[in-house]
């Protein structure tokens, strides 16, 4: 029973993380089941099956809240859900370890970015227009392909490129790339079941997960609708900075002791940075500037 409630803990805190930053739901739920005994495999098939239902209630919740954008979704949500089928069916067997040292570089890179960009600029203007299907597409299948083979990965790919192209305002792509994930779920889990079969899913851990995840997706949409767009901003690149750091100390094996001090004071310096920027913007509503976007600032 304790182990039930530590898993359905486990699904309510991941998913708050992916509803309101837009990525964590996969990579945290995944990196649990294995550490409870779980292959990568049907770790991976149990967590894109409860994404389905957790996915599903956070898209109706920032859908309600204004958060997705039906345009971009249905660009970037088929080739994501391509990418997931074909991960996780045809090429679920290929190690994905080569390839992530320089994934992870890259989304550091964009994490200091988008950060930055938002510490430094008071007033944050949008760009004009939607992101093309130039960046959606390859952005989707990438998204879809990661996410199914890694156990997790959607939000971590997509979320810091559409914040990186400027044209959305981070409720907005957090909100639509939740919503696009349900597609993903669907169509890595029918790739799973179809490989593995229903037997080798592990209901008795599935089930909590979906429980706490669905519970929390509500909370952490209004979250993410509620906070003013610098803020968010500075989270989650924050996120980005401390998920990827981690992820590229593990690859090169890393001394335990030393990752553990670098995301003590990574997460100190980020949750500096975010009060820093909340008690900024609270000094600045007596004089709001006006934005050409109705976001929050």
């Amino acid at each position: 029973m304790t182990a039930l409630l530590l898993v359905a803990l486990a699904g309510f805190g991941a998913q708050m993380v992916d509803g309101s930053l837009g990525m964590g739901y996969g990579l945290t739920s995944a990196t649990i089941l294995m550490a409870i005994g779980l292959t990568p495999a049907i770790a991976s098939a149990s967590v894109h099956l409860a994404e389905i239902g957790t996915s599903a209630a956070s898209a109706y919740s920032h859908g309600k809240l204004g958060n997705v954008d039906k345009k971009v979704l249905k660009r970037i949500a088929i080739p994501g859900g391509i990418g997931a089928f074909v991960g996780a069916t045809v090429l679920s067997g290929l190690s994905t370890q080569a390839a992530r040292p320089w994934a992870s570089t890259l989304l550091l890179i964009l994490g200091f970015y988008v950060l930055i960009r938002f510490l430094a600029q008071k007033t944050i203007t949008l760009r004009k227009g939607r992101p093309g299907q130039r960046l959606l597409v390859p952005l989707g299948l990438v998204g879809g392909f990661v996410d199914a083979t890694g156990g997790g990965g959607w939000g971590p790919v997509t979320t810091p490129a559409l914040l990186a192209n400027g044209r959305m305002a981070p409720n907005r792509v957090i909100g639509t790339m939740n919503a696009a994930e349900f597609v993903v779920a669907v169509c890595a889990s029918a790739g799973f079941i179809l490989g593995l079969g229903f037997a080798a899913i592990r209901w008795d851990v599935l089930l909590p997960l979906l429980i706490g995840g669905v519970i929390a997706a509500p909370i952490a949409a209004w979250i993410a609708h509620r906070l003013p767009m610098r803020i968010m901003g500075v989270a989650v690149g924050g996120m980005i900075i401390f998920t990827n750091s981690y992820t590229l100390m593990r690859t090169f094996d890393v001394a335990a002791n030393i990752q553990i001090a670098a995301l003590i004071i990574e997460a100190i310096i980020w949750f500096t940075l975010v009060v820093m920027v909340s008690i900024a913007h609270r000094r600045g509503r007596a004089a709001p500037e006006p934005l050409k976007e109705s976001v929050h600032v």
